[in-house]
């Protein structure tokens, strides 16, 4: 499933003459971004909500983030490419592993960070970006991980501020593949096109309606 396949404004999702670095769905896509290695006392986290731009540009927002990696979780395909999992029968996730100092910001505290940044009551998906890569997932490293992301799930379901259960799946992290590079730090380098995309997919107007005067401020 090609992202932005909900129909939006032509003028909004069109990619135009603003010309990407490299083909947004391109059909032989550059080798993917190498991972690196995690520096001494960093932990990681990987997060699946939807749109992995989106998902960078909400945890390079973090104070105590060191590093995030635009990639593919959660599937059966081995090394998977952008346009396989586009096609929506890989079973993987569009996710995003965050590199981030335990000193500065706790697990916790980053999967509270991922709450407000997600709909987190739609399992189909995410704004307009429909389908299993889309999916919202938190994949867990460790134990510990574990039981702080689904002790703060139940804390957020057992408050009734949603009218429905919260619908983001926990699961074990498993191989993580990152994407080609020019999907990575998009919101930075191909910043006018990252804004319409956003715009026109009604993230933050779906944050709003969510968490109010909560909403994270994201989009600022």
């Amino acid at each position: 499933m090609q992202r932005l396949a909900v129909a939006i404004a032509t003028a909004i999702v069109a990619i135009s003459a603003l010309a990407l670095t490299q083909p947004l769905y391109s059909a032989s896509p550059a080798a993917p971004a190498q991972q690196s290695s995690v520096p001494p006392g960093m932990e990681v986290a990987t997060f699946a909500g939807g749109c992995f731009w989106s998902m960078e540009y909400a945890f390079d927002k973090a104070p105590g983030v060191v590093q995030t990696v635009s990639g593919f979780m959660g599937g059966r395909t081995p090394n998977p490419t952008y346009a396989q999992v586009s096609h929506g029968n890989t079973g993987h996730a569009e996710s995003v592993q965050v590199t981030f100092d335990p000193k500065v910001i706790s697990y916790p505290q980053l999967v509270d960070h991922y709450w407000h940044n997600v709909d987190l009551l739609d399992a189909g998906g995410q704004f307009c970006d429909r389908g299993e890569e889309y999916r919202p997932v938190i994949f867990v490293g460790t134990p510990e991980q574990r039981r702080a992301a689904e002790q703060s799930k139940a804390v957020l379901d057992a408050s009734h501020r949603f009218s429905t259960p919260i619908a983001v799946t926990i699961a074990d992290a498993g191989p993580f593949t990152p994407a080609e590079d020019y999907h990575q730090n998009f919101h930075n380098t191909n910043t006018a096109h990252y804004k319409r995309y956003r715009a026109g997919c009604g993230h933050d107007r779906r944050l709003k309606e969510l968490w109010g005067s909560q909403a994270d401020a994201a989009a600022h």
